[in-house]
């Protein structure tokens, strides 16, 4: 007897998982860490309003939308320090301009006293907040990126 299986099925067997996404697979596991590079427990921002977006979130929830999720991963080195923050709302993030004018103020891009870089896509918004030159932070974006595609 041969097995047969609808097209439209196959589609959604193997777009699934390409939309499937969680914050567990955006995080940086174990072996991608660089080795210079520790595990910090808490909030290591470089400036104090992405740390006040993190934590206060909900606040802002009828501007950025409902929050589904959220999780943070800091780390510290001889040389760098920072956070990495992971939100997923229940609908696509809509805060772009809000969160450009708290995390850069006027400037409107990241500058050395806030350097923070974000990637919002669909549901996902993830802030980096480590100096331009972070390895870590070129790694976690370069891994985001791709799987975010």
């Amino acid at each position: 007897m041969k097995l047969t299986i609808p097209l439209s099925t196959l589609f959604l067997l193997l777009t699934t998982n390409l939309f499937s996404q969680t914050i567990e697979d955006l995080k940086l596991k174990n072996k991608e860490i660089p080795k210079s590079y520790i595990v910090n427990q808490g909030n290591v921002c470089i400036s104090p309003q992405a740390c006040t977006f993190y934590n206060d979130i909900e606040t802002y929830s009828n501007i950025v939308g409902k929050l589904k999720s959220k999780q943070i991963q800091s780390f510290k080195s001889k040389t760098d320090s920072g956070s990495i923050m992971y939100f997923e709302f229940e609908q696509v993030f809509k805060g772009d301009r809000f969160l450009q004018g708290m995390l850069w103020r006027k400037d409107g891009e990241p500058t050395v006293e806030h350097p923070e870089e974000y990637l919002a896509k669909g549901k996902f918004l993830i802030i980096w907040s480590f100096h331009s030159d972070s390895p870590i932070k070129e790694k976690s974006e370069t891994k985001v990126e791709t799987l975010l595609q």
